[in-house]
């Protein structure tokens, strides 16, 4: 099965062509450039110098959330276009997951986490069995004193993962927790991981189409909070 993955979750931004377990290629840009400029001219490239054709492309991957509200809509755009014109299945991943992946090999717990601002972090943790993942806790925003709390309660040494992962590490060290940070050519989303977590969704008949690909943010935009924040104040005038 071949996959085409994208991920514009955060400030990285990649693509990748796989087979399966087997990556093909990928491209990856950290430059500060905006997604809208690199992602579709990123895919045109991989496939091109791939030898490859959309049309050879079974499903469509995507990184749905939670990360940047604009870089997720931008990847979630991307792919419903390349996806809606042949009808081809689609998968949308959690970054958090798709971030752990690159570690499952190590057979420790992984704790995902990306910068969420607000004193939280986007947050999944998982246990990597050697071959796949075991999912410990749900995406979510949470603050960091409750995931160190959660993290103590473990009592397992930590991988840190995402960009959020320098933060964590500082603030659970002084709190003497056991964590230590993935390698920094794992420690960022790439495209690799969400290609392997779209696999797991295509193996358990979990795939859906363009129509059905939608984000998951997982927390409020701040515009959205803005708006309920006047709304409440103009109740209470």
């Amino acid at each position: 099965m071949k996959i085409l993955a994208l991920e514009s979750s955060a400030a990285a931004c990649s693509a990748a062509l796989c087979e399966d377990e087997e990556l093909i290629a990928q491209s990856y840009q950290n430059s500060g450039l905006t997604h809208s400029r690199t992602l579709m001219p990123m895919v045109e490239r991989l496939l091109e110098n791939c030898g490859a054709s959309l049309a050879e492309v079974d499903v469509v991957a995507v990184a749905a959330g939670p990360g940047s509200f604009t870089g997720v809509r931008i990847g979630v755009s991307t792919a419903k276009g390349l996806a809606w014109p042949a009808g081809k299945p689609c998968a949308g991943t959690s970054t958090l997951e798709s971030m752990a992946w690159p570690l499952a090999h190590m057979g420790m717990e992984i704790c995902a986490v990306m910068d969420a601002r607000r004193h939280q972090v986007y947050n999944a943790r998982f246990r990597g069995t050697g071959d796949g993942l075991e999912r410990l806790a749900p995406d979510r925003a949470i603050g960091l004193d409750e995931l160190a709390e959660e993290v103590k309660k473990s009592g397992k040494p930590q991988i840190l993962v995402g960009d959020g992962a320098l933060l964590c590490y500082t603030t659970f060290k002084e709190q003497g927790l056991d964590v230590r940070l993935a390698p920094p050519h794992l420690r960022l989303q790439s495209a690799w991981g969400v290609a392997r977590a779209a696999l797991e969704q295509a193996r358990a008949g979990a795939l859906t189409d363009a129509q059905g690909l939608t984000p998951a943010y997982h927390r409020l935009s701040q515009a959205e909070r803005e708006r309920l924040a006047r709304l409440r104040a103009e109740e209470k005038n």
